[in-house]
């Protein structure tokens, strides 16, 4: 009888992907693949570690999976992902009861661990961080319906609060044929949406020649015939060429939608980060994408709290984004990561302070979103068909204007032909309910 493994993955996208990865070598290897944990013989914890609450949330889920253990409902305890990179031998050490920890480098190889592990062989396995592979076959775990392609691995940015280049090492590119014929693949089995994720997608090909070639994987990707929607996530505001631009601008099948770490918009913070801009450059660049890419959805995040940041800096922060009135944005408060240049600054900010800042972007920018959301009341709009609430009897789904597990939703009722998940359909918007739409299906 084959050994059952269950997964669980936390964190961001590029780590979903890695899962993915995982769970193809797995299948191939002849393991069962199980949905839920409680129900398998191996667990794996793809886990996250790039903030403190990310960390936390790592931790309690093995935690969780220590007491299936006790209970003699699971058999192995295996830990891979950000975490397991990052600590290492310390992870193993505070948490004895697991069986194997795996770095990034090693994801190859986890089906010898578990192996190992049923033989009860505890076993810790660092390869370097470049083994990680861009390239392979996934078992995807994502709607039929969308996917995410990752372009590259690691970073070079080196920004002074953020630990990722010490965990991912540096940045690589994935080879653009590799990403087409994948690309290819999904669409003819019915992909739709395809989201382009890295640590810094603008980034794509500059380490293979000199240059990015995100502009040209785009105008590759739109034509493939069967691909409909590319959604581009994490570019970097300095890296965003006139190029670029014309891209969104011109390609129908890139949707009019950009994710802009920002960050922060004074220049003295964002110079401490060890980004580049102020709140001039940031303004002028959003003026003219917006100029450009008529009705384009502007998502970003900003961060409040960090080492030494001032009132009236925070203050400068806050009428920026509300100068700005981002479609889309997200804030978080400044998380202190050790052995990061940021975390020895002096004039670390209380936690109070950071938290409570954080709390009057977020209701400034929920403020913003639902005005926002009201100009759409009389509308029609494009929507992806993404499931039916039985508690609100009604179908939910999303426009263009929203990545899925980030943005936010569409939900409407229909008294006409229902919709199947993953049709992309037109909805009249009759309503909002705080920063999400409501409406009517309408049949094309």
């Amino acid at each position: 009888m084959a050994v059952k493994v269950g997964m669980v993955s936390l964190g961001c996208a590029k780590n979903r992907v890695d899962a993915e990865m995982i769970l193809f070598t797995l299948k191939q290897a002849g393991f069962e693949l199980v949905q839920d944990v409680a129900f398998s013989d191996v667990a794996i914890v793809n886990t996250c570690g790039f903030i403190e609450d990310a960390k936390k949330e790592s931790i309690d889920e093995i935690l969780e999976l220590v007491r299936l253990k006790n209970e003699g409902r699971i058999k192995a305890i295996i830990v891979t992902g950000c975490l397991a990179e990052r600590y290492q031998s310390e992870v193993l050490k505070e948490l004895y009861e697991i069986d194997a920890v795996v770095g990034i480098g090693g994801n190859t190889e986890i089906a010898d661990v578990i192996n190992k592990a049923l033989e009860g062989t505890k076993s810790e396995l660092f390869p370097d961080k470049s083994e990680l592979p861009l390239c392979g076959g996934r078992v995807r775990s994502t709607p039929f319906y969308y996917t995410y392609l990752k372009i590259a691995e690691g970073c070079d940015n080196r920004c002074t609060y953020c630990a990722i280049p010490m965990i991912r090492g540096r940045f690589r590119s994935r080879p653009m044929n590799d990403i087409l014929k994948e690309a290819e693949e999904l669409a003819e089995k019915g992909v739709k949406e395809f989201i382009l994720i890295a640590q810094d997608t603008s980034r794509y090909g500059e380490d293979i020649c000199g240059k990015s070639q995100l502009p040209e994987l785009l105008r590759k990707l739109c034509q493939i015939e069967k691909l409909q929607y590319i959604r581009v996530l994490y570019c970097y505001p300095e890296r965003i060429t006139d190029e670029l631009i014309d891209v969104f601008a011109t390609e129908p099948k890139v949707l009019k939608y950009i994710d802009i770490p920002m960050q922060h918009c004074n220049e003295r913070i964002l110079k401490l980060m060890n980004r580049e801009g102020n709140r001039k450059t940031l303004s002028e660049l959003v003026c003219r994408l917006r100029e450009r890419i008529p009705k384009l959805t502007i998502r970003t995040t900003v961060m409040t709290g960090f080492p030494s940041e001032t009132e009236e800096e925070f203050t400068e922060l806050s009428e920026f984004v509300e100068e700005m009135r981002f479609e889309r944005l997200g804030c978080f408060a400044y998380s202190i990561e050790e052995n990061t240049a940021a975390a020895k600054m002096k004039d670390q900010i209380d936690e109070d302070t950071k938290h409570r800042r954080q709390e009057i972007i977020m209701e400034q920018q929920s403020r913003i979103m639902a005005e926002n959301a009201t100009k759409f009341v009389g509308r029609k709009v494009r929507v992806l068909c993404e499931g039916f609430d039985r508690i609100a009897e009604c179908f939910f789904g999303r426009t263009a204007m929203d990545a899925p597990e980030v943005d936010g939703r569409v939900f409407f009722i229909t008294e006409l032909e229902k919709p199947k998940i993953g049709d992309i359909i037109t909805v009249s918007i009759t309503d909002t309910l705080d920063c999400d739409l409501m409406g009517i299906y309408e049949m094309s």
